[in-house]
């Protein structure tokens, strides 16, 4: 019988991998996506949130662990557990050598990735890079890997992880790790999860998934009809307003427009929503996708001018231009006088300051509501240039209660040989809100510490059959 099944392809699920065949256990792990799509959302990530007290090769300056829950108070607004939050805050400081040793490669934070250069360790070729360099390792630590592997039901009795089965064939081990992702590729569940608004609108019918295909909570699922502690509002998760263009699956970092804290964001009928200017935007640009979703049809427009380019990292499609204003709000498909009643009221109410993006600066706007608290400049200067956009779901944050040893818990108490990791438990440190790289923090840290039970707990599982 295998020591530790590891459920999932990603980040979490290879970190645990790796650590339970690091502590002498025998791994198989089952990815549910054919080689070729491998890594879930991993793939798609550029860079992981690092605690440093001084710098430390790619990463500038400091970043103390009181500055890190901070910026994760402020996001969550308080929906976050603080002992599991610190333990990811700390483990970020000391997991990149392990990394290294495992073929992962830093680089400096990549020009027009605003603020991270301090506080994020990018990852040499990206979040693909990272999932193969592990992948390798793994194939040469001996983990034995399955693809187009889907789980689709477990046994569970009394709080312990008995088989998995995929389809007719059952998997026995003495542990498991679950690292499935979240549910956000399961349109029937968003719909649930959102409901029908006010306006008689499906909001997440209008939802594009920013990740992988494959995550469709089917695990998650199993896990709550089997009475396991569950954390989290299904309704909250990474969703960043990306381009409207976007596929509907696997769009990545690149359909992100991050344009916003430069120009204002309009919906549907014309109107500001929201601060745009509110904080930096690595700090907001995880709140947009669920003000988007609020909208009218779940589409905003963002709209800059010429004096914002070069200033923000391109998206990959170019946005609609126009020469004025008004030519603008056709070429949008917004009512032109009531888009013009709105640019001239902010423009009018912007006050000179010193721009500086890289600060919170003092250009602001007066009597204008909502207000823009910081980087308000006039939009007056042709070419003009416009995006529209709609909410792109990451990953869920309706996930598995656990405690600081990854344990799945049932009825409060702690199962002994099954373990989560990844977004299948980011809601306990994630209860809403988001700041850029946390999530690979949070699946680094657990899918070591879960692989690291999950051997203890085989090995405890052996001694126990021996005596």
């Amino acid at each position: 019988m295998i020591d530790v099944l590891v459920i999932g392809g990603g980040n979490a699920a290879l970190c645990a991998a790796l650590m339970a065949r690091e502590a002498g256990a025998s791994v198989l792990l089952l990815e549910s996506a054919p080689k070729e799509w491998r890594g879930g959302n991993s793939q798609h990530t550029r860079n992981l949130r690092c605690m440093h007290d001084a710098p430390q090769d790619v990463l500038l300056e400091a970043y103390p662990e009181e500055e890190f829950w901070q910026d994760l108070l402020k996001v969550t607004g308080g929906a976050t557990d603080e002992k599991l939050a610190r333990l990811v805050i700390r483990a970020s400081s000391s997991c990149r050598d392990w990394m290294r040793r495992h073929g992962v490669h830093f680089q400096p934070s990549l020009a027009g990735t605003l603020h991270l250069s301090r506080t994020n360790a990018f990852f040499m070729g990206g979040g693909k890079a990272l999932v193969n360099a592990y992948y390798r390792s793994a194939q040469a630590l001996g983990v034995q890997v399955r693809y187009g592997a889907t789980v689709d039901s477990l046994e569970v009795r009394d709080g312990r992880f008995i088989a998995a089965h995929i389809g007719s064939e059952r998997i026995e081990a003495k542990t498991c790790v679950l690292a499935a992702g979240g549910f956000e590729s399961n349109r029937e569940w968003l719909r649930e999860a959102w409901g029908q608004n006010e306006r008689g609108e499906w909001p997440a019918d209008n939802f594009l998934i920013r990740g992988t295909r494959f995550n469709r909570g089917v695990l998650l699922k199993a896990m709550m009809d089997a009475g396991a502690d569950t954390i989290g509002d299904p309704s909250q998760g990474h969703c960043v307003a990306i381009d409207a263009r976007a596929p509907l699956y696997d769009g990545g970092i690149c359909t992100r427009v991050d344009c916003v804290s430069l120009g204002v964001m309009l919906n549907r009928e014309g109107k500001r929503f929201y601060d745009e200017g509110e904080d930096f935007w690595p700090k907001r640009y995880a709140i947009w996708g669920r003000l988007v979703a609020q909208q009218p049809g779940q589409t905003g427009f963002c709209i800059i001018d010429s004096k914002a380019i070069g200033r923000f990292m391109p998206p990959v499609f170019p946005g609609v231009k126009a020469n004025t204003l008004p030519e603008m709000a056709r070429q949008l498909g917004l009512d032109e006088t009531t888009f013009m009643q709105t640019m001239n009221d902010f423009n009018a109410a912007c006050r000179p300051g010193s721009f500086d993006h890289t600060v919170l600066d003092d250009c602001h706007t007066e009597g204008l509501s909502p207000a823009k608290t910081h980087w308000a400049r006039p939009i007056d200067t042709a070419p003009f240039y416009g995006y529209a956009l709609r909410p792109g779901i990451t990953f869920t944050y309706l996930g598995l209660k656990t405690d600081e040893t990854a344990a799945v818990r049932f009825g409060g108490q702690p199962s002994d040989n099954l373990f989560v990791a990844g977004e299948m438990m980011a809601g306990n440190v994630l209860g809403k809100g988001y700041t850029a790289g946390v999530g690979m923090s949070i699946g680094t840290a657990f899918g070591r510490i879960a692989g690291t039970q999950a051997a203890a707990a085989a090995r405890k599982e052996a001694a126990h059959a021996a005596a």
